[in-house]
């Protein structure tokens, strides 16, 4: 898939999460949980790309999906749109693709009666 197309698809999703909060069908909560986790993990892709070039240490692989999987995918797919990074290495790329279907699975459990539920109570 294009890289500018995954952006806008982060972009898309992130717009929609800021309607379904608008529309109380999810905690605001949530929206800034994918915000911020967001910045962290482009800003993680950012530090790894300047170590890379440095010959410093690098961020593992799996810290990177980890924050991806834990609302951080729009972050990430944006950073290798815009950093050039992790953007050629298929194996990741799978395993990133993987941890955005998992993340969204959850939310979209997440957005049903019963799944609401809970969320408005651990978040409030």
């Amino acid at each position: 898939m294009n890289q500018k197309i995954k952006v806008g698809a982060a972009l898309l999703f992130l717009a929609g999460l800021t309607v379904s909060a608008m529309l109380d069908k999810l905690p605001l909560t949530v929206l800034y949980v994918y915000l911020s986790v967001s910045f962290i993990t482009f800003l993680a892709y950012a530090r790894d790309k300047s170590a890379a070039i440095k010959g410093q240490w690098r961020i593992k692989e799996r810290t990177l999906q980890l924050l991806a999987l834990c609302c951080g995918w729009p972050g990430a797919l944006i950073a290798q749109q815009y950093l050039r990074h992790k953007s050629q290495k298929v194996s990741f790329r799978v395993i990133l693709a993987c941890m955005i279907i998992i993340n969204n699975l959850l939310l979209f459990g997440a957005l049903s009666d019963r799944g609401q539920q809970l969320v408005y109570s651990i978040v409030q």
